[in-house]
């Protein structure tokens, strides 16, 4: 890939205009009720006369002041000064350079697009998903704490991924969100090693806190970080185009990975297997057997190195092996969170209430999922699952159409991030992080890298039931739409 392309901005995504064939153009249809338009060429494609509109590359450039206001967010999001220095001045930093990335960001993008954001199925996800969180505010037990919750870190984490979406415009600026990530990752893992191996900040007597009291303070949010981290630096090393900065971001991976190990997390643990389990096979599809057996030995080396870990991770079917009993409650917890979201199916019971109004010892579900369907209703599940499958599988057609192609980058990025997912919906599973961080950053990420790869290529990236046969054909790029547009 040259520098050249890595300074320019991708052409943003953007409604088109539907252009006609010439009238030479149309041939006779078997179904006169359907005008079909022979494409120019060697070997003519019949597509629809009429077709609906599809979202192509049309203006290049733009939201560089956003773009650095945003890194500048992102690494006070991640440093928490307010956490560790507190002050008038380090309380409102975040929120104030929010407030700047989204005074650039507004006029840019209207001046570019016309629009505040581009059509894109993940954004409309996200916003419906907002809007459920803002129904359940007024049908809330407690609707001051329902508001607090939709009020405070939930809507940043919408606005600031719709900004992303949108400004994350070229492989350089993703790479550096990406790198900026992963020195996170090295920062958190790095003190937790320390802090382990002096004794300090150790929770229940033998697990690694983490940094802060804020997203990386607890052990399994740490761990959940933690496990998104691993397959990105894998990804990473596999672009790499030298051996020592392949060496280096294999052994951020290996930090990474005695981190979660020293948290002693059950989600993380079982998040960070199945991501490296994907990532392996998705990297050699023809090695699966060695792949299971060299993934099954490192699970036992680890298990016998810390054999604590092994009879904390039987306890999540055994609650009595766990000697606190933190085991045993957070299963009766997802219990009844779950009868929760049954007897509360359209609205829930409103953001942030189950801990304070439901839960018999005040504490949250432990589980993203339940705590979506208990606290906002059933259909908010259902868009906060499709918020997070949709960039997972659409990553997926980009690493199949990149196999056996020159565009390597994309192909192990588009793995990595797909193994990061993959990775967060596990753990999630054992943690409510459902209105926190991490899974906006990761779905941004992957929108942006299959824009970039869509604008580089002119291939459009369809799920593979959109792609599926149905007796007309499909074209495969924007140079195939010739007589018309169709949707994304």
């Amino acid at each position: 890939m040259s520098s050249d392309y890595l300074d320019q901005d991708f052409q943003t995504v953007s409604r088109s205009r539907t252009v006609r064939a010439p009238a030479e153009a149309t041939l006779a249809a078997p179904d006169p009720e359907l005008p079909v338009i022979q494409r120019p060429g060697p070997s003519p494609q019949i597509i629809p006369a009429q077709t609906p509109a599809i979202a192509t590359p049309t203006v290049p450039g733009g939201h560089a002041l956003t773009f650095a206001a945003l890194f500048v967010f992102t690494i006070i999001l991640y440093a928490r000064p307010s956490e560790f220095y507190p002050s008038p001045f380090t309380n409102s930093i975040a929120l104030v350079v929010g407030i700047v990335t989204l005074a650039f960001f507004v006029p840019t993008q209207l001046s570019l697009e016309g629009n505040l954001t581009a059509p894109l199925r993940e954004v409309h996800l996200a916003l419906l998903f907002c809007l459920a969180g803002l129904l359940s505010v007024p049908l809330a037990i407690n609707r001051l704490t329902a508001w607090e919750e939709f009020s405070s870190t939930f809507i940043r984490c919408i606005v600031m991924f719709i900004v992303m979406v949108n400004v994350i415009r070229t492989e350089t600026r993703l790479k550096a969100l990406l790198l900026l990530a992963l020195a996170t990752g090295i920062w958190l893992s790095l003190g937790a090693i320390n802090d382990f191996r002096e004794g300090l900040a150790i929770v229940e007597g033998y697990r690694a806190r983490g940094r802060g009291s804020g997203i990386f303070g607890n052990p399994n949010d740490m761990a959940l970080y933690l496990v998104s981290m691993v397959p990105i630096a894998l990804a990473l090393a596999f672009n790499a185009r030298t051996t020592f900065r392949k060496l280096v971001f294999v052994a951020c991976a290996i930090l990474t990975v005695v981190a979660i190990g020293l948290s002693y997390s059950r989600g993380g643990f079982l998040g960070l297997t199945v991501a490296l389990g994907f990532f392996a096979v998705r990297i050699a599809p023809r090695r699966k057997l060695q792949l299971l057996i060299a993934c099954s030995a490192l699970l036992v080396i680890l298990l016998a190195v810390f054999p604590s870990y092994a009879v904390r991770l039987a306890s999540i079917v055994i609650p009595s092996l766990d000697p606190v009993g933190s085991s045993g409650l957070r299963q009766g917890e997802l219990l009844r969170s779950l009868y929760i979201a049954l007897r509360h199916p359209i609205l829930g019971i409103g953001m942030g209430n189950y801990r304070t109004e439901m839960s018999y010892i005040g504490a949250p579900t432990h589980n993203s999922y339940t705590q979506v369907a208990s606290e906002m209703g059933m259909a908010a599940l259902v868009l906060y699952t499709m918020f997070m499958v949709t960039p997972f599988k659409k990553l997926g057609q980009i690493a199949s159409e990149t196999s056996n192609s020159t565009n390597s980058n994309f192909h192990y990025l588009a793995i990595g991030l797909q193994a990061a997912l993959l990775g967060y919906m596990v753990s999630s599973f054992f943690a409510n992080d459902a209105y926190q961080w991490y899974v906006y950053y990761l779905a941004a990420y992957a929108i942006c890298l299959r824009r970039i790869y869509e604008s580089k290529t002119g291939k459009l990236v369809l799920s593979r039931k959109a792609s599926r046969p149905t007796g007309k054909v499909v074209p495969h790029s924007l140079g195939d739409y010739q007589g018309g547009t169709v949707p994304i």
